[in-house]
């Protein structure tokens, strides 16, 4: 880039869906001893909670069965924002299934796309041209270059839940130590780094959807990272291969891994009361 202090330059985002995840354990010892009539009809009153969750005009969420001890149902919530957030999460909170529920943790952040390429790009295309950081016109420039980039991308900013049978989670940051430090790096280098870092990423089209969210200033991790596939195989096959490449190698640090398979709210009895015989 043409400037010396190019650290300074701040990747431009993009942001579309509030976005939040509760995952909870059951109280299985007190669920299992509840009466039958009861149990039915506390799943026939969450199920048909989740149903109309699901099917707002403005978002979408998704309920999934949680393997392994660090929870049983993780619900995922996409909403336009954090006020609606609230009140879907309240909503569940208020109902008779949640006294047999203890939430485990929880992830908010907003559905994000990054403009690695387009921020070098513009910010050198600005400079040439004469313009000086921060005056008048370079701000209305990027105004009106970000205003085009959300408008060509609206539809993955506000895209659905993938309906694909498994989903992985994780939280991860970029490292930040006394030795590594990703924010202290050139942009030059973090973009070329992020571009071989996607490349690995486009392999998988087709067999993994992803979805990136960033949660810096909303909560302990900086991104959250959503895989679905049909075939729960990828997504070892795929963070495994980027754990080499360089960005990965120097700067990712990953935080809790969470598996779960999707279920409709229909199937949620058959998750917490299970079928006869079974």
């Amino acid at each position: 880039m043409s400037e010396n202090n190019d650290q300074a330059v701040v990747p431009q985002t993009l942001d579309g869906w509030s976005v939040l995840h509760q995952i909870f354990s059951v109280d299985w010892p007190r669920w299992n001893a509840a009466p039958e009539a009861e149990k039915e009809e506390i799943v026939e009153g969450a199920a048909g909670y989740l149903e109309k969750a699901a099917g707002v005009e403005d978002g979408e969420s998704a309920a999934f069965s949680l393997l392994g001890h660090k929870g049983d149902l993780l619900l995922l919530n996409f909403r336009k924002t954090l006020d609606e957030l609230n009140e879907v999460e309240l909503g569940f909170r208020r109902l008779p299934l949640y006294g047999y529920l203890s939430e485990t943790t929880s992830y908010l952040s907003f559905l994000e796309l990054g403009l690695y390429e387009m921020t070098v790009k513009f910010h050198n295309e600005l400079i040439e041209a004469g313009l000086k950081p921060d005056s008048d016109e370079w701000k209305e420039r990027w105004a009106a270059e970000m205003a085009g980039q959300r408008e060509r991308m609206i539809g993955r900013l506000y895209m659905e839940i993938p309906e694909d049978r498994y989903l992985c989670f994780y939280p991860m940051n970029k490292r930040r130590g006394e030795e590594k430090n990703w924010y202290g790096l050139p942009i030059d280098e973090r973009q070329m780094m992020m571009r071989d870092h996607g490349m690995v990423g486009r392999k998988y089209a087709g067999r993994v959807k992803q979805i990136i969210t960033g949660s810096i200033g909303l909560d302990d991790w900086e991104w959250g990272v959503y895989l679905f596939a049909p075939d729960p195989h990828v997504f070892k096959e795929l963070i495994y291969e980027m754990r080499f490449d360089e960005a990965t190698v120097w700067y990712g640090e990953f935080g809790p891994f969470y598996s779960g398979l999707r279920i409709k709210p229909s199937e949620l009895s058959g998750v917490l009361i299970g079928v006869a015989g079974s």
